[in-house]
């Protein structure tokens, strides 16, 4: 029987360095955003298990034996350095009355819940009654990794409810935060969970949910940055929808059609990734303000580089036009093509500077947060450690 309740959160991610150029063994930085998405553990009716997402609509409770039946069907496979198997899915998608080919944010985060659910009690033993409810400050389908928070949230979760990691947060203690040993789990599981989501992820977006503040990428190589400074920044999305792939592949097609012309830009790309990150892991030990000025301008140069690959948009310039007319610099993050950008906000930026930026941006109808980015991974939070209204989204919901 699970006693307690508890939250736990995970933050989302941004790419602040090296979009399209990873793609072809160039290095990235991804860093963590203060947008989290939150979930609630409390013990549920007797013999039931229920999950509620009611940012996707999802409101669903199943008998545990019922579930213990479906395990016996599809546990022989369990684990978590093992990919889910399209036999395994099809049993969840069927027990859940999911058509098979439904990419809904609301049919793939039940079918995540599900094998994560039965996956990690396979393992570790059975999941007692309890009731999950997630809620998030990120938009989904914006590529700020809202899918791996909600993972990482919910294999932090079912890990403790089995007794396979700890419940680290003592009496009287406000947060609390795994062993190395029990992130590494965490991320694995979360990982089996993005990959039910998306099939085949790069790993980054669950790794910045689990360890936060920033990590580098290199051909399928992630490495966490030591030490790295919270920086205060601007999220816009513009609202604009767009296609990665149809990026990816414009992208990939320059590259061939010029390839003396491309390449450079890549190395190019490659070094702003690596020069940021000196710059980076220098501040927590320096923390002088002649480092904005640096990052500032790393931010117009690749934005520079990224129209130049084809990913720009108009609403993208717009942005940066708006935000430059405040003397501050941004960049888009992601795919490009619309979507979202980012603005770094210098310490010495005042609130009525910050306030009339974003009340320009919101005037060319883009969604705009004032959030840090270099935030802490997963986290688990007594209840009186929550803002006013994170404990109003969980009540309400």
């Amino acid at each position: 029987m699970w006693a307690r309740e508890l939250v736990m959160s995970a933050p989302g991610k941004v790419i602040l360095h090296g979009e399209h150029a990873v793609v072809l063994g160039k290095v990235a930085l991804a860093v963590a955003l203060d947008l989290r998405t939150f979930l609630r553990l409390r013990p549920g009716a007797e013999g039931r298990l229920s999950v509620s997402l009611p940012g996707v609509g999802v409101r669903r409770s199943w008998d545990t034996p019922e579930l213990r039946a479906l395990r016996g069907r599809i546990a022989a496979d369990c684990d978590e350095s093992k990919p889910p198997s399209l036999e395994q899915l099809d049993a969840l998608r069927e027990f859940a009355g999911i058509a098979a080919g439904a990419s809904a944010p609301e049919s793939l985060a039940t079918l995540a819940f599900l094998y994560m659910c039965l996956a990690i009690s396979a393992k570790y033993g059975d999941v007692p009654s309890v009731d999950i409810l997630v809620w998030s400050e990120l938009p989904t389908g914006a590529g700020l990794g809202s899918s791996a928070a909600y993972a990482v949230c919910l294999a932090a979760a079912l890990l403790m409810v089995c007794g396979a990691i700890s419940c680290p947060l003592q009496e009287g203690e406000s947060t609390a935060r795994w062993t190395e040993e029990e992130l590494t789990l965490i991320n694995s599981w979360a990982f089996r969970g993005e990959q039910v989501i998306h099939g085949n992820p790069s790993g980054v977006d669950n790794a910045v949910g689990t360890w936060g503040g920033a990590l580098r990428y290199q051909a399928g190589k992630i490495t966490p940055l030591k030490r790295v400074p919270t920086l205060r920044i601007l999220l816009t999305n513009t609202k604009v929808p767009r296609s990665t792939k149809v990026l990816v592949a414009g992208v990939k097609e320059k590259i061939l059609k010029f390839p003396a012309i491309m390449n450079p830009v890549l190395d190019s790309i490659d070094a702003i990734s690596q020069e940021c990150q000196s710059v980076l892991e220098a501040m927590p030990a320096n923390p002088s303000p002649e480092h904005y000025p640096v990052l500032e301008e790393f931010f117009d140069i690749n934005q520079h580089h990224l129209n130049v690959l084809g990913v720009g948009h108009p609403s993208l310039d717009r942005l940066c036009q708006v935000t430059a007319s405040h003397s501050l610099h941004s960049k888009l993050t992601g795919a490009g093509g619309g979507g979202c950008g980012i603005t770094l906000l210098p310490p010495d930026t005042s609130p009525p500077a910050v306030e009339a930026a974003k009340q320009d941006l919101c005037a060319c109808g883009f969604e705009c947060w004032e959030t840090k980015i270099g935030a802490p991974g997963v986290t688990l939070h007594s209840c009186c450690s929550l803002s006013a209204r994170v404990l109003h989204a969980l009540a309400q919901s």
